[in-house]
């Protein structure tokens, strides 16, 4: 069991409890914060100072007071119409992280909600109650507010939800009932606690960022095979010339490639064919892929701080007795972040596709043209190549930051706001893509493998190249690529690919 303290989830925890695999809890310290919290909420909604969200209305409506007597159907009217949420379903591991982000911010103390609505979010989380969350509607700024809504009707019996492995939406009451719960009855400020904050479009980034770093992983090995089959130099991934520009990226891709290179009988082959340099996509791999790792460290670290950052507005300090209003709902951290992961993906799909160009390329590859034997009656992996340009072309469309674009909501008192929602999506979006991508190279990688026995590559792409073979063989006749190409993407999102190399890739 994970337990939830507002401050030390990672991001390994987060990926294990949006794929299932492990029950959440509530630590201690942080149930005894959530209560002292909470009193200070129950004595300021007695009290007749106006209090943003607690007795006053929302928004452009902050200056509306609203009855003592109300305030439970202020926080209930605030879930029902802020539920504006349109477009496909988020897929479920999103639903179910953003669920974990929100239960640990409210974990840190400053929400002023009660301890039993937040258990009651954690009981959805272990008995696989999902919210079905729109994907679209939040612009980034007094949080993801239209999707954490969507997401918190279903405590109070309403909304849609899916339960267990059943992918039929239900009305969010019956999944309460199949699942043994019963609905939450609001207090004040509870609606607010659980909708301020980013934490779909952070979930959504932390799962789109932590797929990309196991693509980049997949572009070293794919990039390796490649360097091989076009009988590339070792030389540029030298230990000497990484040492001389030591990005930590580029340091770790070279000796990646390094490795997966050392004792290829195809390398040793060539050794004195006279060529001097290779082109741009073989000899800069570890630099472009190295800064596309770096901007994968920024942009993780930044969705770690977010993870355990409080995003409510106001917040509650309850070791003064105090409520205050602020902004760290605003999503620009998260914005940044994934634009940056969509940036990364680029260059590893750009550089990917180059690769893969040269590999069907009998001019640039001396290997049969377009990797079959039987090249005119057949067209072997033409076709796969141009689908890498079509992917590759897209992400690059995917790639423009939505985190420069802001436009004014709320009656204009929401005058600046960050887009990370859009941003995340985009993420999420190019790293479906570019694991596309490598997949193609790695397809083309592969066969280009075959078509130079008896020569034979490294003893670790050997065993790439056999994890590759048990689902995908040999192209001897033409047939439809799209399932070969669906296989091995799978394998790169499942990380069976690096764990069949016999050295860590890392």
């Amino acid at each position: 069991m994970i337990l939830l303290d507002g401050a030390s989830l990672t991001l390994d925890d987060l990926v294990a409890i949006a794929d299932g695999g492990v029950e959440v809890g509530l630590a201690d310290d942080a149930a005894r914060r959530v209560d002292a919290a909470r009193r200070v909420v129950e004595h300021k909604a007695a009290g007749d100072a106006a209090v943003y969200g607690v007795n006053t209305g929302f928004g452009a409506l902050a200056e509306t007071a609203i009855p003592r007597d109300a305030l439970g159907a202020l926080q209930l009217n605030l879930l029902r119409s802020h539920a504006a949420g349109v477009g496909e379903p988020l897929p479920v591991r999103a639903v179910r992280a953003s669920m974990a982000l929100r239960a640990n911010v409210l974990a840190k103390g400053f929400s002023g909600i009660r301890r039993s609505t937040l258990e009651r979010l954690l009981d959805l989380l272990n008995r696989r109650v999902h919210p079905v969350v729109p994907s679209r509607g939040s612009v980034g700024a007094s949080g993801d507010l239209a999707p954490l809504a969507h997401l918190s009707l279903v405590l109070v019996g309403e909304g849609e939800a899916t339960v267990g492995d059943d992918a039929t939406p239900r009305p969010g009451a019956d999944a309460l009932r199949a699942a043994g719960l019963e609905p939450v009855v609001l207090e004040a400020k509870e609606g607010l606690a659980l909708i301020n904050g980013t934490q779909p479009s952070t979930a959504v980034s932390a799962l789109a960022a932590a797929g990309a770093l196991r693509l980049a992983r997949a572009a070293d090995i794919a990039a390796a095979l490649s360097i091989d089959a076009l009988r590339g130099s070792t030389h540029p991934f030298d230990r000497r010339i990484h040492d001389a520009r030591p990005y930590a990226g580029q340091t770790a891709s070279a000796a990646n490639i390094r490795h997966l290179l050392d004792a290829s009988a195809i390398n040793k082959s060539h050794e004195h064919c006279g060529r001097v340099q290779d082109a741009y996509s073989l000899r800069c791999a570890a630099q472009v892929h190295g800064a596309a790792r770096d901007a994968l460290g920024f942009a993780l670290a930044s969705l770690v701080v977010e993870a355990n950052a409080a995003t409510d507005n106001p917040m509650v300090f309850a070791d003064e007795d105090d409520i205050v209003s602020g902004g760290n709902f605003h999503g620009a951290p998260v914005a940044i972040a994934a634009d940056l992961t969509a940036i990364a993906v680029a260059q590893l799909v750009t550089i990917s596709e180059r690769r893969s160009d040269r590999l069907v390329n009998p001019v640039l590859s001396d290997l049969p043209p377009f990797l079959t034997r039987n090249s005119g009656i057949q067209s072997g992996y033409m076709l796969a190549q141009v689908t890498a340009a079509a992917l590759v072309s897209e992400i690059k469309t995917l790639a423009h930051p939505a985190s420069v674009d802001t436009i004014p909501t709320s009656a204009n008192r929401e005058d600046h706001v960050s887009m990370s929602m859009g941003a995340a999506l985009k993420a999420h979006r190019a790293l479906e893509l570019a694991t596309r991508v490598i997949a193609i190279e790695l397809l083309c990688g592969c066969q280009a493998i075959d078509l130079l026995a008896p020569l034979q590559t490294s003893r670790t792409l050997q065993d790439v190249h056999r994890a590759v073979r048990t689902i995908v063989p040999t192209l001897a006749d033409d047939r439809p690529p799209a399932p070969d190409i669906e296989r091995i993407s799978n394998m790169i999102a499942n990380g069976s690919l690096e764990s069949s190399c016999a050295m860590e890739v890392k």
